[in-house]
């Protein structure tokens, strides 16, 4: 079912259209007689235009060329005075350059009687004649008479075909023939502005427009613009030879497969005319039918809008407010109200939108109320989608470890609250899995992902973990001197032998307290567990590098030192230790103060790879060691 709004609209649409395209027609029709008639005129007044500039050119030529023979006979006679004056110029190339230099030519030519170049500024003219070319020849007359005084027209040269004007005269003895060649730079200039085709370029400031000149006698091509054609029938690029007049002629044809409308004039010998492409010629109706369409659409599209304004600024914009609360909404800011109040349907609508935001935002809190009344601390999060802000409950800033208002920050940009829980996620609890370290909290993170969306829940497992934490230390350490205990030493090593690569030179030792049972029969067992105490702290500062100490039940100690860079580190500590031996003493108490004795027995690694072998070997040693002390006591 159509709305009235419509309706009313393709109605007016229809009536519009029509009345738009009678418009049209009728436009294009004066812009096609329009734009003819502005070409025929334009053509008219080039052609002319074309044909003064002809007319001046061949003037200014010919009084170039007159000028230009005088220079040049001029030149001839004023070098003949200086090698007069100074015939030892001509022994030197070199001075004869410079003269040519300072009259301003280019080429001296000397030659002596029988007409032959014997010196002059350009060597490789030597013994040229007036017989070497047909260019020369214009000069032999001279040879038969002393009085002529020859200036040859602009003539390709006889060595390198360069055009040239040459110009000759007899010495005053009479002994040689002095000729100089200047290049005709500015007569060729001349010359070049009176052809055709020089003149069409200057007209030419649309390549889309083009000048011809065709014999009138052979219909051929004596000039264009387009180089390529000249010398080619009319015919052949399609100019109708047959159309042209005596006086100006008009018509359309097509010139190389491109229609263009041509107006052509006699002039002299020649049909001289204008070419223009109808792309051309008639490119701008497009445009101005284009505005002229445009606007009459804006006032037919005036007259649409003037009849549906009301519907539009009481209905489809405050749908459109509508719309941009509910984007809102649908973006994460719950706390969005629509307050849309131009009719009683409008009014009605908006409350029904409140209401659902506000029952949304109550299911939270229950949520967050329910979670908050078991006995472990839990809190979900989620953001993505269309949601541009992170929805959490109330315990995840406590869990998290952050302050409310913090929490607000982050929550206000997702891509920073991923990039927190990232930073929380970087510090894992070993073999637990999906648990990170928040501070002084144990934190357990798990998170559910559909596409950019992701639903987290965080739960506070601090209790839990320090709890387990504790266990496993109670079960691994040693209570009296806070050593591995037997357990905890195998752990360690199976850790650290899984990776043999990593240990670097290491050494084991077996450490056996010496005189415990005397201590405690004499001191009481308090003193004696002070000073195993003394032997677990002593043996576990040794070493500089790394260091696993244990106390594997009574008098009996393990030390694993690693990660030396050489043997000789380890020999150093192994020093250290065999002199603390007999050379140690530790307070019992304020009044006892004994000496510090322990038997010990090491092996290197070199290689090996299950500590149990090192630990036999080491307690072999121990032994040894024990048994030599004790026949060094007696």
């Amino acid at each position: 079912m159509q709305t009235l709004k419509t309706l009313i609209s393709r109605y007016l649409y229809k009536i519009i259209c029509v009345l738009i395209i009678f418009i049209l027609i009728m436009l294009l029709y004066v812009q096609l007689i329009t734009e003819q008639r502005q070409a025929y005129e334009t053509a008219v007044r080039t052609i002319a235009q074309i044909e003064q500039m002809l007319e001046e050119n061949q003037q200014e030529l010919a009084e170039i060329q007159e000028e230009y023979r005088q220079t040049c006979l001029h030149n001839a006679e004023t070098v003949a005075r200086i090698i007069e004056g100074d015939p030892s110029v001509l022994d030197s190339v070199e001075e004869l350059k410079e003269i040519a230099a300072s009259v301003e030519i280019d080429e001296i030519h000397v030659f002596d009687k029988t007409g032959r170049i014997f010196t002059g500024t350009h060597p490789q003219y030597y013994d040229f004649t007036f017989d070497s070319g047909e260019q020369m020849m214009f000069f032999k007359p001279m040879l038969e008479d002393k009085t002529l005084k020859l200036v040859q027209d602009i003539t390709p040269n006889t060595a390198e075909a360069k055009p040239m004007q040459y110009s000759a005269v007899w010495s005053k003895s009479g002994e040689v023939i002095v000729q100089v060649g200047m290049e005709p730079d500015n007569v060729m200039k001349v010359t070049a502005k009176n052809e055709l085709s020089y003149i069409f370029s200057l007209f030419r400031v649309n390549s889309e427009v083009s000048y011809y000149a065709v014999d009138a006698e052979s219909g051929k091509i004596v000039g264009a613009t387009d180089l390529k054609t000249v010398g080619a029938d009319a015919s052949d690029i399609g100019l109708r030879f047959n159309n042209f007049q005596n006086g100006i002629c008009r018509f359309h044809t097509q010139i190389d497969g491109k229609t263009s409308f041509c107006v052509f004039k006699k002039a002299g010998a020649n049909y001289i005319g204008r070419a223009v492409e109808v792309n051309s010629l008639y490119r701008q109706i497009p445009t101005t039918m284009l505005w002229i369409f445009i606007s009459l659409t804006i006032v037919g599209l005036f007259l649409v809008k003037a009849v549906v304004r009301y519907m539009d600024r009481y209905v489809v914009m405050k749908i459109g407010e509508v719309n941009k609360k509910l984007e809102s909404i649908a973006d994460g800011n719950m706390e969005e109200r629509v307050d849309v109040r131009s009719s009683v349907e409008f009014i009605e609508l908006s409350n029904y939108m409140n209401s659902m935001v506000k029952s949304l935002l109550d299911n939270n809190k229950k949520m967050s109320y329910a979670l908050s009344k078991t006995n472990i601390r839990i809190g979900t999060y989620e953001y993505g989608g269309r949601v541009k802000k992170v929805h959490y409950t109330a315990e995840i800033p406590k869990i998290l470890c952050v302050d409310n208002d913090w929490m607000e920050r982050l929550a206000s940009s997702p891509d920073a609250f991923a990039a927190f829980l990232d930073r929380i996620k970087k510090h894992p609890i070993p073999e637990e899995q999906g648990v990170y370290q928040q501070g002084e909290q144990f934190i357990r993170l798990e998170e559910i992902r559909d596409g950019n969306e992701v639903f987290g829940v965080a739960v506070d497992v601090t209790a839990e973990i320090t709890k387990r934490m504790e266990i496993e230390k109670e079960r691994d350490i040693d209570p009296l001197t806070g050593l591995y205990n037997r357990r905890g030493l195998d752990i360690k090593l199976e850790q650290l032998f899984a990776e043999p690569e990593k240990l670097g030179h290491s050494v084991i030792f077996m450490i056996d307290a010496d005189g415990l049972k005397k201590i405690n029969d004499t001191y009481g067992h308090e003193k004696g567990d002070i000073y195993l105490k003394k032997i677990g702290q002593a043996i576990s500062d040794a070493g500089t590098r790394g260091s696993v100490a244990a106390r594997q039940g009574g008098d009996e100690f393990v030390l694993f030192l690693y990660g030396y860079d050489n043997k000789e580190e380890l020999f150093q500590v192994v020093e250290e230790l065999k002199d603390m031996q007999s050379d140690s003493f530790v307070a019992l108490d304020r009044k006892i103060n004994i000496p510090l004795q322990f038997s010990l027995g090491y092996c290197l690694a070199d290689g090996e790879t299950d500590y149990r072998v090192l630990l036999k070997k080491a307690d072999q040693r121990m032994y040894q060691n024990k048994m030599e002390r004790k026949r060094c006591n007696h």
